[in-house]
């Protein structure tokens, strides 16, 4: 991904990124998203990167020794400094729907930030929201103040995160909506394809927004938009 197309990703919403991936795709059905509602740390910042995948739980303690949890926990950080960058950190909880181990807080963005990840996408639980990083939104499923026994199981695996399946390595936008993974065959297409949404969508824009329109007026300016779409 080159620097313009990373610079763009950032600049829009993942609602952008769905609409623009059925652009490039020349259909609708895409579905490679999240579902339900979500909650983000930074509601206006978006996150790109590639992603770098574990699975966590936290309701009760680990039964291996700890030796074992030290040693993968400390394989894990290794796991997430390491890779191509940007970077998403994309963790699933196994406790869902009963998660209450909130293990992104102040201390675990800080050091995902500074192992150069752009951010957080869990469907697990995130707290410490007045002392997170800058720079470093989470977008996870709830928001708790506990971290219970909260260990990682294991990473470098595909995980599912609020019913999107996520494979180590594919590329995620997420911010405040929810989270995507954009295919690899749409991304030297997707700059072109923003700019064709953002076309036909100022379509309508120009027609209806901050005015008074007759029906007349606006079905000339939707026979526009759809002929713009195709």
């Amino acid at each position: 991904m080159d620097a313009a197309l990373l610079d763009l990703l950032r600049s829009v919403d993942t609602p952008t990124v769905c609409n623009a991936i059925e652009v490039a795709q020349g259909k609708r059905g895409f579905n490679d998203f999240t579902r339900g509602t979500m909650q983000c740390s930074a509601p206006g910042q978006a996150m790109v990167g590639y992603a770098r995948t574990a699975r966590i739980q936290a309701v009760t303690p680990p039964s291996e020794a700890p030796e074992v949890i030290k040693a993968r926990r400390m394989a894990y950080y290794k796991y997430m400094a390491e890779g191509p960058r940007p970077a998403v950190a994309a963790v699933q909880d196994m406790d869902v729907p009963n998660a209450i181990g909130a293990y992104w807080g102040e201390v675990n963005t800080n050091i995902h930030k500074a192992f150069g990840l752009a951010g957080a996408l869990t469907d697990g639980v995130m707290r410490d929201l007045g002392d997170l990083p800058d720079g470093f939104p989470v977008v996870a499923g709830s928001i708790g103040p506990s971290h219970g026994f909260v260990h990682v199981l294991d990473f470098d695996i595909e995980v599912e995160i609020c019913g999107m399946s996520v494979a180590p390595g594919a590329l995620i936008h997420a911010d405040r909506h929810g989270g995507v993974v954009i295919p690899d065959d749409i991304v030297p297409r997707l700059a072109e394809a923003i700019a064709q949404l953002f076309a036909s969508e100022k379509i309508v824009f120009e027609a209806v927004k901050d005015k008074r329109i007759s029906f007349a007026e606006f079905e000339t300016a939707w026979a526009a938009f759809e002929a713009s779409r195709t």
